[in-house]
């Protein structure tokens, strides 16, 4: 039975967790990892005491982070019980169970991605599992939505079996897209090249030692580097032009699943308005990824393009969760196409 209560404080969470990852963008686009360097506690004290004063420079990013990841955990925490005791369904309830085990173990790796002083591979894995936990939270207020519930009208599998094909690819494409990004920003390779749509003028620079003390050169001589900074190695490189040339592979899969959608006039409505969807959130987000870059990283555009990325995932993960479910009940109860 559909409980609208429980879909509307789902669909919160979820929210709540599209502003989280907004808000930790802002925390590695400003450096502000360690501006708080103890967990849990904040400089010595219970961070939910921590004065506001001295909210000053990076503490104010850092610190509310770890305050609103609190707030997004309570949240899952009474989603999940709420799921527990009001919901008939195994799976909703093992998603949920999911998404609580989630949120703490995605805590436990924010303190150790500071205890440690922000090793690479917790630091990866911290963001990963957020973009995870926000897929979970958010396929949760689908299947808990009265579409969900009380959709009776089934699509033709031969229909769309292309189609399921190509969303589950979008998502896997994306989501190895967001992996990419997570390890650009976190072996800080995000200007390791300064230009757009060339790399040091050339579609693959040379990665030989001549050449990257050229490439240092550049970047000191536009004040993207100073002298004394550790300078750019060839790994940072390769890591930006696997994320770079990956995301023309990834737009151009997402913009054929939103033609896709636009072109199979059976679907219903609400799908078909996703491929315009798609292909809009698609150009935002690679609009973004180029002013990320010849914006020098200014930290808003840089956190916009974090939180659009995980929102493109989201919006790909939805899409094939519907149309699965239309298929679902084609399948099992044999309903027409209208």
């Amino acid at each position: 039975m559909y409980n609208k209560s429980l879909h509307r404080f789902s669909v919160i969470t979820a929210v709540c967790t599209f502003a989280l990852i907004f808000i930790g963008g802002l925390v590695t686009s400003t450096g502000s990892g360690l501006s708080v360097p103890d967990w849990p506690t904040t400089y010595g004290e219970n961070m939910f005491t921590f004065p506001v004063y001295k909210w000053i420079g990076g503490i104010k990013f850092e610190h509310g982070h770890r305050l609103f990841a609190s707030f997004v955990g309570f949240l899952t925490v009474i989603l999940t019980i709420w799921i527990a005791v009001k919901e008939d369904r195994p799976l909703v309830k093992w998603m949920s169970y999911f998404a609580l085990g989630a949120v703490i173990f995605q805590g436990i790796l924010g303190g150790l991605t500071v205890l440690f002083l922000l090793p690479t591979a917790i630091s990866v894995a911290h963001g990963m599992l957020a973009q995870t936990f926000f897929c979970v939270v958010s396929a949760i207020a689908l299947v808990t939505s009265r579409w969900w519930r009380e959709e009776h009208t089934g699509m033709s599998n031969d229909a769309t079996a292309s189609l399921q094909y190509l969303s589950v690819l979008a998502v896997a494409a994306v989501f190895l897209q967001l992996t990419f990004g997570a390890l650009m920003r976190h072996t800080y390779s995000g200007l390791s090249i300064p230009d757009f749509p060339l790399a040091y003028g050339q579609i693959f620079p040379s990665l030989s030692n001549d050449a990257i003390a050229s490439y240092n050169y550049q970047l000191i001589i536009e004040g993207i580097k100073w002298t004394g900074d550790k300078p750019v190695a060839a790994y940072q490189i390769f890591i930006h032009l696997l994320h770079r040339y990956w995301a023309f592979i990834v737009a151009g899969i997402i913009t054929l699943l939103g033609f896709r959608l636009l072109a199979l006039k059976s679907l219903p409505k609400y799908l078909r308005n996703t491929g315009y969807l798609l292909l809009l959130i698609v150009t935002i987000q690679f609009t973004l990824g180029i002013f990320t870059v010849l914006s020098r990283k200014e930290y808003i555009t840089t956190s916009f393009h974090v939180v659009i990325g995980a929102l493109v995932l989201v919006i790909c993960v939805i899409t094939s969760l519907r149309i699965a479910r239309l298929r679902w009940l084609n399948k099992y109860f044999g309903y027409d196409e209208k």
